[in-house]
């Protein structure tokens, strides 16, 4: 088995769009999927030469390399995969807005070198806001068992490698606990709870985007609290406010209070993989040479 987790996370979610554009959803088009790859990987490889750039002109590079570090390939493909499973949108500039934004939120929106937005919600309610051609379908997937064994699998596998199960469990407890005692509260049958439960988006967004372990809080108990406050919101902007999307505007709204969390409770920031030490030459050997 290979070491990144993120290897499993790509084969996956390009799964997940096979099986959407031959099953399910024929509002995916490959030439939108297109866009969105092309633009994550040249920001991404803009934003990454950026920042180098800007390491070595103040001369940070030996005390404290980044995580995102020389350019990686991985994290914008799963970003634009993403987009392309959740996002809908018919003109080809706004696909390309969406994805820029959610790879130059990494670079941008960021504190003590960590981004906290999840770029693929970032992009998404940031295009939502700025744009009036883009929506999202939530119920895109159904709510077919077989779904559900097929998302819960294949999001194992990625979180027992990265060793993130306890967001997920949070939020998808804390959600359906909620959620049970609203369908108590209205004397509902329980086939109502788990129609409810049983959304392909719910899954996709617990399994793949709120697990992000480079923007979600360090320390697990911080982890705990994030996921169970997201599972509130998520609950009050549904049943209250009957926002169909209230998944990613939860976790848009909280995603900064991971901050504060990781000042709370301290704990060793993720990478996925040791960040290289880059090496500035001293001034002796600049001056003997």
């Amino acid at each position: 088995m290979r070491r990144d987790a993120r290897d499993y996370q790509i084969l996956f979610l390009s799964l997940f769009l096979v099986l959407g554009i031959w099953a399910r959803d024929w509002t995916l088009r490959s030439e939108m999927i297109g866009v969105a790859i092309v633009t994550c990987l040249l920001t991404q490889l803009i934003g990454s030469l950026a920042a180098q750039y800007w390491l070595w002109m103040i001369g940070r590079g030996q005390t404290t390399p980044s995580c995102d570090l020389p350019f990686n390939w991985r994290s914008p493909l799963i970003t634009a995969l993403a987009l392309s499973l959740l996002l809908r949108t018919d003109h080809y500039t706004t696909m390309m807005v969406a994805s820029g934004l959610a790879i130059a939120s990494k670079f941008v929106l960021q504190t003590n070198d960590k981004h906290f937005f999840n770029p693929a919600n970032f992009g998404i309610v940031a295009t939502l806001l700025l744009t009036q051609d883009a929506w999202v379908s939530p119920g895109q997937w159904g709510e077919d068992v077989w779904y559900v064994f097929i998302f819960v699998g294949a999001g194992g596998l990625v979180l027992k490698r990265v060793g993130r199960w306890d967001t997920t469990v949070a939020f998808l407890g804390s959600y359906a606990f909620l959620e049970a005692l609203r369908n108590l509260w209205l004397g509902w049958t329980w086939d109502v709870w788990a129609h409810r439960l049983m959304s392909g988006s719910l899954l996709l967004f617990a399994l793949f985007m709120i697990t992000d372990p480079r923007s979600i809080p360090n320390a697990r108990l911080g982890r705990l609290v994030w996921a169970g406050a997201i599972a509130l919101l998520t609950f009050i902007l549904r049943n209250q406010f009957f926002i169909a999307t209230a998944v990613f505007w939860a976790l848009f709204a909280l995603a900064p209070v991971t901050i504060l969390l990781d000042q709370y409770w301290s704990a060793t920031r993720f990478c996925w993989k040791e960040p290289p030490q880059l090496e500035l030459p001293k001034p002796s050997e600049v001056m003997s040479g």
